[in-house]
């Protein structure tokens, strides 16, 4: 399938067009919250974003911002062709456990070694996620994990047809 059309972005927007790939990862002073359940599973001005063409931007968390005691190892591992080797993580929190809803590089490849340990979640299936006070979206499809805010536009890969963008 060719390309889509980008959305063009509004004033304050960024389009997931404009994004590079290969990905990129950067800090940002963004303030993000993850809540499950009334418990605050992370609270951070200290993460990463990572950015890539046609993918809203997915978030990860330094360890130290994570609430103690939310995360177990959970089993199984992927590839990522840019950033090496991911583990996964469960979240247990509030009487739930959350199967696989956040991964990190221990061992991530040069560029990325800024993401080391980091964790990053799929939004899905918590209560919350705000990004600077907004509700934060899923990337469509089950398969990605980046945050949609009114600051990007797309359209994103992960709804019906985009396999080969």
């Amino acid at each position: 399938m060719q390309r889509p059309d980008p959305i063009p972005p509004g004033p304050g927007q960024e389009s997931v067009w404009d994004y590079p790939r290969p990905a990129i990862a950067e800090p940002t002073s963004a303030h993000i919250v993850i809540e499950h359940r009334g418990i605050t599973i992370a609270d951070t001005r200290r993460a990463v974003r990572v950015l890539e063409t046609s993918h809203p931007p997915q978030y990860y968390l330094p360890p130290e911002d994570i609430t103690p005691g939310v995360l177990e190892h959970a089993p199984g591992k992927s590839l990522c062709e840019w950033k090496g080797q991911a583990r996964y993580w469960d979240v247990v929190a509030g009487g739930d456990r959350l199967a696989k809803v956040g991964w990190s590089y221990a061992e991530p490849t040069a560029p990325f070694r800024i993401l080391a340990d980091y964790v990053a979640f799929y939004p899905a299936p918590f209560d919350r996620i705000t990004l600077d006070g907004e509700v934060v979206q899923p990337q469509p499809g089950e398969f990605y994990g980046g945050w949609i805010t009114s600051a990007v536009v797309g359209p994103f890969k992960g709804v019906p047809g985009s396999r080969f963008w």
